[in-house]
C-alpha cells in the first residue's frame, strides 16, 4: 500500500509538471504508473499521457526512470549522462528510444528523471530466465540463431559507433595505454567495496590478478556497459531497442562482446538450466563479432575473467537486495548461481 500511495503522489506530481511542459495541452492525463520487471538499477515504470491539443485527441506511451529510491546499486546514477547518450545515439543505427524530456530538479518527484517513448515489442526475461520460457525459448532453433546473430550485430554496432562525431566525449575520455581498463576496474571495486560485510575471497583475488595482468586495448569505443539479451528489444527477429545505458563508457569494445557472453551463461549453465538449442557458441560468436567489426578479439581470457568477475561482483552486492525483496525464487537462483557458478568459475580459470 505505501508503494502505491508513493506511487500515487509522483503521478500527479508528474501531471503538473506536464502542464508545465505542454502549456498548449488540455484535458491532460496519465494513466497509472506500471512497472515492467523486477529491475534494481534505475526505477523505471510504463505509463500513457493523453491530451487534447488543437481540438484533437492525442496520446503518447511513454517510459519514465529515475535513480533507485531504496536500493543502491552502482555507484553512479547520472540521468543526465543516460538521457544524453540515447540523444546523441537517436541519428546512428543504433536504434534507441526517443529522448523526451530530461528533468534534473529532484524537488518534483524525490529525484532527476528522464522520459522517453516507448518501443513496442518484447524482451527476453532473466526471472525467469529466456532460457526457460517466453518468446525465445518457444522458437525453433533456425530462429533462436537468427535472433542471436542480430543482437550480436547491434553490439558491433554500438562498438564501432564514431563517438568522436556523436560527440560521446562527456562520457570521460580515456588516456593512452592501460587507462580504459584501469577506469573500469575502478567502478566494478566502488561497486565490491559499496556492499555490505567481507566480499568472498576470490573477488579480492581477481581483482589483484584484473590489475597485475592489465591489457592496453588496440581500441577504444563506446561500450554498452550491459550488453545482455534482456536489455533489447524485439519485434518480427529483428532488434528494434537498446536500453539501459547507466554502465556506458569509452573503453575497450572487447569487455561488451565477452559481457554478453557471460552474462548468457549466468542465465543458463550457471543457474543448471540447459541452454537453448540453436544459439550459437562462443566460439562461432567471437567470430561472427570479428567479421561484424573488421577487428580481432585480442584478449579473450582475460575479458572472460573480467566479465564474470563483474558478474560476481553484481551479484555479490544484488543478493542482499534481492533477499530483503522477499523474491524468493530470484534469490533462490542468485544464490546458486553465486555459488556454484560465477565463483567456481573464477577459481577454475585463474587456477585458485
Amino acid at each position: 500500500m505505501a508503494v502505491e500511495s508513493a506511487l500515487e503522489t509522483i503521478q500527479a506530481r508528474l501531471k503538473g509538471w506536464f502542464e508545465s511542459k505542454m502549456p498548449q495541452a488540455s484535458e491532460l492525463s496519465l494513466s497509472p504508473l506500471q512497472k515492467p520487471g523486477m529491475g534494481f538499477s534505475n526505477e523505471t515504470f510504463l505509463f500513457d499521457l493523453e491530451w487534447r491539443e488543437a481540438g484533437e485527441r492525442k496520446q503518447e506511451k511513454l517510459v519514465i526512470r529515475w535513480c533507485p529510491m531504496r536500493f543502491v546499486l552502482l555507484p553512479k546514477y547520472d540521468m543526465e549522462e543516460q538521457f544524453l547518450i540515447m540523444k546523441h545515439l537517436e541519428n546512428t543505427d543504433v536504434p534507441v528510444p526517443k529522448a523526451c524530456w530530461l528533468e534534473e530538479d529532484e524537488s518534483v518527484i524525490g529525484s532527476p528523471f528522464y522520459i522517453v517513448n516507448r518501443i513496442k515489442g518484447w524482451i527476453p526475461g532473466e526471472n525467469p530466465s529466456y532460457h526457460v520460457c517466453g518468446p525465445l525459448f518457444e522458437a525453433t532453433p533456425e530462429c533462436r540463431a537468427e535472433i542471436w546473430w542480430k543482437a550480436v550485430t547491434i553490439i558491433g554496432k554500438i562498438n564501432t559507433i564514431d563517438w568522436e562525431r556523436a560527440d560521446l566525449g562527456f562520457l570521460g575520455i580515456p588516456k593512452g595505454g592501460t587507462d580504459p581498463i584501469d577506469r573500469h576496474i575502478a567502478y566494478y571495486e566502488k561497486t565490491l567495496r559499496m556492499t555490505e560485510g567481507e566480499p568472498p575471497p576470490i573477488l579480492e583475488a581477481t581483482m589483484d590478478w584484473l590489475k597485475k595482468n592489465r591489457v592496453v586495448p588496440k581500441h577504444v569505443t563506446l561500450c554498452w556497459g550491459d550488453a545482455r539479451m534482456s536489455n533489447m528489444i524485439f519485434r518480427d527477429d529483428e532488434v528494434v531497442g537498446v536500453l539501459d545505458w547507466e554502465m556506458a563508457l569509452l573503453g575497450d569494445p572487447e569487455s561488451d562482446l565477452m559481457w554478453f557472453l557471460v552474462l548468457d551463461w549466468v542465465f543458463s549453465e550457471a543457474n543448471e538450466t540447459p541452454r537453448l538449442e540453436g544459439l550459437p557458441g562462443w566460439e562461432e560468436t567471437v567470430e561472427h563479432y570479428q567479421q561484424l567489426t573488421n577487428r580481432k578479439v585480442e584478449n579473450l581470457f582475460y575479458h572472460e575473467v573480467f566479465a564474470t568477475w563483474r558478474a560476481a561482483v553484481i551479484m555479490n552486492k544484488l543478493r542482499p537486495i534481492v533477499k530483503a525483496t522477499g523474491y524468493a525464487l530470484r534469490d533462490a537462483n542468485m544464490k546458486r548461481a553465486m555459488r556454484r557458478g560465477v565463483l567456481e568459475r573464477l577459481r577454475s580459470l585463474l587456477g585458485l
